[in-house]
Order: structure tokens, then C-alpha cells, then sequence
């Protein structure tokens, strides 16, 4: 035995344009949302900081740089707080 649903048809076309929409979309390569934001290991942000894996380290437990627990023994960062790092802690010339 199948179920029926009834939609009226106001709805049932609001469904169908979007559809549509979402298909051009698709077939356009334009992403609908955005993705998420990479995870990094310790030595990934310190290449590209340009600082050794302890200074990453050091930042994190000082609260200069915040971390994403990725298991009971290592951390991960957000490449954006990575790339928004030096941005907030420069270092005089």
C-alpha cells in the first residue's frame, strides 16, 4: 500500500522553482553554502606562520591562538584564526 500526500498547488510549484534553482546552481558551479573551515595540524599552522611547532604550542596554552581538540593528545586549528594570527600579534621591528 503506497501513502498519498496532498500539497496544494501553490506549494507544490514554490517546491519545484526551487528545485530548478538548485539545479542551475549546481550545473553552474556555484556553491550554495560555504564549506568548512579547514583544520590544521600544529606543524601545518607553524609552516605557515613560519614558527616552530612549540611556539604554536606555547600560543594556544596561552590563550593567543585558539585550538580545536581533535583527540585526547593533539590539537587542531582554524586556518583563518591561523591566517588571522600575525595580524594580531606583531612583533615590533
Amino acid at each position: 500500500m503506497q501513502a498519498v500526500l496532498i500539497i496544494p498547488e501553490n506549494e507544490w510549484r514554490a517546491v519545484i522553482d526551487r528545485l530548478e534553482r538548485l539545479e542551475a546552481q549546481q550545473q553552474t558551479g556555484v556553491a550554495t553554502t560555504a564549506g568548512p573551515d579547514d583544520i590544521l595540524t600544529t606543524d601545518e599552522a607553524a609552516a605557515l606562520l613560519g614558527i616552530t611547532p612549540e611556539a604554536v604550542r606555547v600560543a594556544r596554552r596561552a590563550g593567543r591562538l585558539q585550538g580545536v581538540r581533535r583527540n585526547e593528545k593533539s590539537f587542531g586549528f582554524r586556518r583563518s584564526v591561523v591566517e588571522a594570527y600575525p595580524l594580531r600579534y606583531q612583533r615590533p621591528a
